[in-house]
């Protein structure tokens, strides 16, 4: 990370699409095509290199791929921060491809905040889904100058959740006391293993409702062709009734838009990975299970104890 150093190191990975699907094609003509053939399409790239040297516009594409806790907002700063440092803004695009049912405001509130930078810093923005971007998910979509979806990828679900189970009556049938000691009057509203309230339960209800309006807030002023009343019910739609109700812009997948956009244009895939450990290099299987197993399972037992002892709300679709 370029602000916030990571514990691990990571490294930058560059593609140059262009160069990569033209190998491809000379590969399959080898195999499948006459010489005449070869020598034409030999002479088309050539022809789309002087088109793209001509037209002098980058497109540089991200990956974010969204878990609850939105971890992938990690990668996705560092990359944004490079564009921003060597792209041109006003003339070369960002695309980002997203998937991510949704999850903590915070997470998510974070992830679209990094959005943000590109369209301030004067980029045009596309975003694409081919699967889902619902709740937290579309949160971030919804700042793309352009929303480019599957046919049926999920969308919407422009609401808030926020579940836990509550203990406290298996407590009271072994005569368990459960207590709670707080300085402020709303410091907790509800509790896993304490008696909650009523007015502790509408406190908390008023909580959900500030966080919606303000989910709301945030779309209508990213997309203002929006019938936020319509939209903002906590429903999610697939890609035939979104465009129709204008939460996306245009019905076709990442991979067709990325094609149609090769010829004229020069299109870099960016993302970043932690850089494999010397272990990892040798192929060392017991170094890659202490490094990524233990881990994980120590991260699961954590969130789980998390889970049980403090209440969590989502920008989320709970169907996901």
């Amino acid at each position: 990370m370029l602000f916030h150093l990571p514990k691990l190191p990571s490294e930058l990975r560059v593609i140059h699409l262009n160069q990569r699907i033209g190998q491809q094609r000379r590969r399959m003509a080898t195999a499948t095509l006459g010489k005449l053939e070869q020598l034409q399409l030999n002479a088309q790239l050539k022809k789309e290199a002087l088109l793209r040297k001509k037209n002098d516009q980058k497109i540089f594409v991200v990956d974010f791929k969204g878990d609850v806790y939105a971890h992938a907002v990690e990668q996705l700063r560092e990359e944004i921060t490079m564009i921003l440092a060597t792209a041109k803004a006003g003339k070369d695009r960002v695309v980002v491809r997203l998937e991510s049912p949704g999850g903590v405001v915070h997470g998510y509130g974070l992830a679209a905040a990094q959005l943000v930078r590109l369209r301030d810093a004067g980029f045009h923005l596309t975003i694409c889904v081919d699967k889902v971007a619902a709740s937290g998910g579309y949160m971030m979509a919804c700042i793309a100058n352009d929303i480019i979806a599957a046919p049926f990828a999920i969308l919407g679900s422009i609401g808030v959740v926020a579940q836990l189970p509550n203990f406290n009556k298996l407590l009271k049938e072994h005569n368990i006391d459960y207590e709670v000691f707080t300085a402020g009057e709303y410091k907790r509203t509800v509790t896993v293993f304490g008696e909650n309230s009523e007015e502790g339960k509408a406190k908390f209800e008023q909580e959900l409702q500030q966080t919606h309006q303000l989910f709301k807030h945030f779309v209508e002023n990213y997309r203002s062709q929006l019938d936020v009343s319509q939209v903002a019910t906590g429903e999610h739609w697939y890609g035939e009734d979104a465009l129709k109700l204008k939460l996306v812009d245009k019905l076709q997948t990442s991979d067709a838009y990325l094609l149609e956009l090769l010829p004229q244009h020069d299109i870099y895939v960016i993302n970043t990975r932690k850089k494999p450990t010397l272990g990892e290099k040798l192929g060392l299987q017991a170094a890659q299970m202490a490094q990524s197993v233990v881990p994980a399972v120590l991260e699961a037992a954590q969130t789980s104890l998390i889970k049980l002892a403090q209440r969590r709300i989502e920008l989320r679709d709970p169907q996901f």
